[in-house]
């Protein structure tokens, strides 16, 4: 059975790339011999465009390289001296910190939509995910709509109606798209002064924003990731005790790519004694308190909840704040920094959170590390696309729930608007038949059958600091709707529920009025950058 579909390369096209790629057909491999610039950019256009990365190399980057002479390029040479030293330093002595040195940029793709929030679990990586909005995915993949295909799952009586139920899902998904795509430019008129190019571009990604919650959490997504040896070694040893099978067998592909690479920093991963107790930790530990939990509170939910609850924070944030602010700047202890804090007039506590924040241009420009002094903790209940957005933020705490339809869906207006709201709630009836179908006997890959409108639940916490960067981005006019309510609401609780009036003040970069196309300017500045 055929997991993954092979690229195919011409004998030209396979002479060039095998100089940079460290394999042809697999769908993971790392990037060699390219410069650093390269491999950014073409991580950076991978996430808007639905070729691959191998294709998209050949199509847009090898034309502005010179490779003349990189037929002679061996990636492994003088990796024997080097591999001596490492093993001596990281192995023998355990330094781990050498294993931050040494970095690659590594392809991930055909991964499901529930792999990849495994794959984007670590603060210390860099990731570029596949754009639901910029790209149609009911484009085949080898003749075949692009969702995960688990082979336990497609070997019992369940593989048929699992194929059969995916295919009318994407078939759905794809209608609705067409269909909500022309809604949009019948009511949206294009501005005299936007291009054709520009006009269609913000129309399509509006309709796929709107219908994107029909995709099953199967759907197939590419993932480019940069970390350190020590990052993938982490990752690696996540990935070989998480108890999804797909999650298992692609942590095996990723090892036995960055060996290729990096072979000394992950020769622990696998070691029985080394990596092999590390991972049987974690899944001990994970499926011992899993099974203890359910037994305690296994109870399917019912009741009716906020989207998004702030059910943590410190009522004395803003004095410990400006305490912080001042701490660098003086020669007093924190204790009797606070004590003063707390006896300062109006005037004068604004006026220091006034210095310290400054003039914010744009939101880039971010106050400094007193802002962490200052926590928040978040419960929220949103569609699975706004989750997947929200949890790539690495610079927060976050946890989330088994994604399931027990707690319902989210059907965005336009979908209504457009005619196909009866075709949306058919297809999270049919996602909803699939899951507890297939529950009972595959209950880790059940999930793969839960379309992305289905809300889950995700605790999220973070400092002021992170705050601003993440509810400025996720509140900005680009954002989609989902995730654009969820920065908001939280701003609000921010100011209200906490009562940090100041600290949410001081986040001037938040958009609170929503555009009519979402993309629009940002279209309309990219096509400027292209003209220039």
């Amino acid at each position: 059975m055929t997991v993954y579909v092979p690229e195919e390369f011409t004998s030209d096209e396979s002479d060039v790339l095998r100089r940079y790629f460290t394999n042809l057909d697999g769908p993971v491999f790392a990037l060699v011999n390219l410069p650093e610039v390269v491999k950014g950019a073409l991580f950076a256009r991978y996430s808007r465009s639905p070729k691959s990365l191998r294709r998209l190399f050949l199509d847009e980057f090898v034309n502005d390289l010179v490779i003349d002479g990189d037929e002679t390029i061996d990636a492994t040479i003088g990796l024997d001296r080097a591999e001596q030293l490492y093993e001596r330093v990281f192995f023998e002595y355990g330094d781990d910190s050498v294993a931050q040195l040494g970095g690659v940029h590594l392809a991930c793709e055909q991964a499901s939509n529930i792999l990849t929030k495994i794959l984007e679990w670590g603060r210390l990586m860099s990731y570029l995910e596949q754009s639901t909005r910029y790209i149609g995915y009911d484009a085949r993949l080898g003749g075949r709509y692009r969702f995960y295909r688990d082979p336990a799952l497609l070997s019992s009586s369940l593989g048929t109606r699992y194929v059969g139920d995916m295919d009318r899902m994407f078939d759905a998904y794809s209608t609705a798209v067409n269909t909500v795509t022309e809604h949009v430019r019948d009511t949206v008129p294009q501005d005299p002064d936007d291009s054709d190019f520009v006009y269609r571009t913000a129309t399509r990604a509006k309709a796929l924003d709107a219908v994107r919650g029909m995709l099953p959490a199967a759907s197939l997504s590419n993932v480019g990731i940069y970390g350190t040896g020590q990052a993938f070694e982490a990752l690696l040893l996540r990935m070989r005790s998480h108890p999804l099978p797909e999650a298992q067998q692609y942590a095996d592909l990723m090892l036995h790519e960055l060996r290729k690479v990096i072979p000394s920093f992950l020769r622990r991963v696998d070691l029985p004694d080394r990596g092999g107790q590390w991972s049987d930790y974690l899944a001990s530990t994970r499926g011992d308190t899993a099974e203890l939990v359910g037994r305690l509170f296994g109870e399917v939910p019912n009741e009716s909840v906020p989207e998004v609850s702030l059910v943590d924070f410190d009522p004395e944030a803003e004095d410990k704040l400006l305490a912080a602010i001042c701490y660098s700047h003086s020669h007093l202890p924190e204790t009797v920094l606070l004590e003063r804090v707390r006896n300062l007039g109006v005037d004068e506590r604004a006026a220091i959170l006034r210095a310290y924040v400054g003039d914010r241009a744009n939101r880039r420009h971010k106050p400094g590390r007193a802002f962490e002094r200052v926590d928040y903790r978040f419960d929220i209940l949103s569609d699975y696309g706004a989750f997947r957005d929200l949890q790539r933020h690495r610079m927060l705490t976050i946890e989330w729930q088994a994604l399931t339809p027990n707690h319902g869906y989210a059907r965005p207006e336009l979908v209504e608007q457009a005619g196909v709201g009866g075709l949306f709630d058919e297809t999270m009836d049919r996602s909803a038949r699939l899951y507890d179908d297939i529950k009972a006997q595959f209950p880790e890959q059940a999930s793969y059958a839960v379309s992305m409108a289905y809300r889950l639940r995700y605790m999220m916490q973070f400092n002021a600091r992170e705050a601003f960067h993440l509810l400025e981005l996720r509140s900005a006019p680009q954002g989609h709707p989902s995730y654009r309510r969820v920065a908001l609401a939280m701003h609000r609780a921010i100011a209200e529920q906490a009562g940090h009036h100041a600290v949410a003040a001081a986040m001037t970069h938040m958009t609170h009025e929503a555009p009519e196309l979402e993309r629009l300017a940002a279209e309309r500045r990219a096509e400027s950058r292209r003209s220039m």
